[in-house]
C-alpha cells in the first residue's frame, strides 16, 4: 500500500518509497515494484504520471487522473513555472553554505525529441544544513566529509539535481551514475544501508482546475537518522 498524501477527482499525490520505479521499463526487467500500477490498483482507476522521480529517490510524486490534466501539469514541471520543489540530499564534501547552480544541461540520450532544443537552461539552489565526517580514508585523507543539503530545482530537467551536484564536485551519495562507486560502497558498508540519498521533501503547485495552491510534504525517511552519529558542528 502506498501512502497517499492527496486525492481528489483530478490528482493523486503519493509518498514514493526509495527503490520503486514509477512505471515498468525494459531497462529494469527484474523489478517488481511500480508506483503507477500499485496506485492504480489501490484507488481503482487509471493514473498518469505528471513527473518522474528516479528509482532511488523517495518522496512527493504527482499523478493525474486524466491524460489532459497530466499534459497541463507536465509542462509546468518542466519549466518550473508556478512550482516550488524542495529536496534533501546527502552529498560528498562540504559545500558552501548556500549557492545557485546555473548550468545548462544536455538532453539525455533516452530523452531526446526532435522538436525540442538539445541544450536546456537549468538552475538549482542549494543550502548546507549539516556536515558529517566519516571514518573512511579517501584519496589520501584520513576521513571522508559529507553534508546534508536542501535543494531547490528552479527548472525540471532530467536528473537535474544529480547532474548539478556532480557539476559542483559534490555528487549525491549513492548515485551510481553521477557519483563515485568506491565511495558509495564504502559509505553503505559503514552506515549499513545502500540507497540514493535524495528525498523529494515538499511540493507547492496550483491545482489544475481550482487554481488553489496545494502544499504537500513528505517527512524524511527514518534511515536519515543513520547520519546523526557522524554530525559535525557548522562554524559560522
Amino acid at each position: 500500500m502506498l501512502d497517499i498524501l492527496y486525492l481528489d477527482d483530478y490528482l493523486a499525490i503519493v509518498n514514493k518509497p526509495a527503490g520503486w520505479l514509477v512505471h515498468r521499463t525494459p531497462l529494469d526487467r527484474g523489478e517488481t515494484r511500480f508506483v503507477l500500477q500499485t496506485l492504480r490498483d489501490q484507488i481503482g482507476q487509471h493514473v498518469w504520471p505528471v513527473h518522474r522521480l528516479d528509482k532511488g529517490t523517495s518522496g512527493v510524486l504527482v499523478f493525474a487522473l486524466s491524460a489532459e490534466v497530466a499534459r497541463s501539469l507536465g509542462q509546468g514541471f518542466e519549466s518550473g513555472a508556478g512550482l516550488l520543489k524542495t529536496y534533501r540530499a546527502v552529498v560528498r564534501g562540504w559545500p558552501l553554505p548556500e549557492g545557485l547552480i546555473d548550468h545548462p544541461l544536455k538532453r539525455m540520450p533516452d530523452d531526446m525529441r526532435t522538436e525540442r532544443i538539445e541544450i536546456q537552461p537549468a538552475q538549482s539552489r542549494f543550502a548546507t544544513l549539516r556536515r558529517f565526517e566519516l571514518p573512511l580514508p579517501q584519496q589520501g585523507f584520513a576521513t571522508t566529509r559529507c553534508a546534508e543539503v536542501a535543494l531547490e530545482p528552479l527548472t525540471g530537467r532530467r536528473h537535474q539535481l544529480r547532474r548539478h551536484m556532480k557539476h559542483i564536485a559534490h555528487p549525491i551519495i549513492g548515485d551510481a551514475t553521477h557519483g563515485k562507486g568506491p565511495l558509495n560502497r564504502a559509505v553503505a558498508d559503514l552506515i549499513g544501508l545502500q540507497r540514493l540519498w535524495l528525498h523529494a521533501e515538499s511540493l507547492e503547485l496550483p491545482h489544475p482546475v481550482s487554481g488553489q495552491r496545494l502544499h504537500l510534504a513528505s517527512s524524511l525517511p527514518s534511515e536519515w537518522g543513520l547520519w546523526d552519529a557522524f554530525q559535525m558542528p557548522i562554524v559560522a
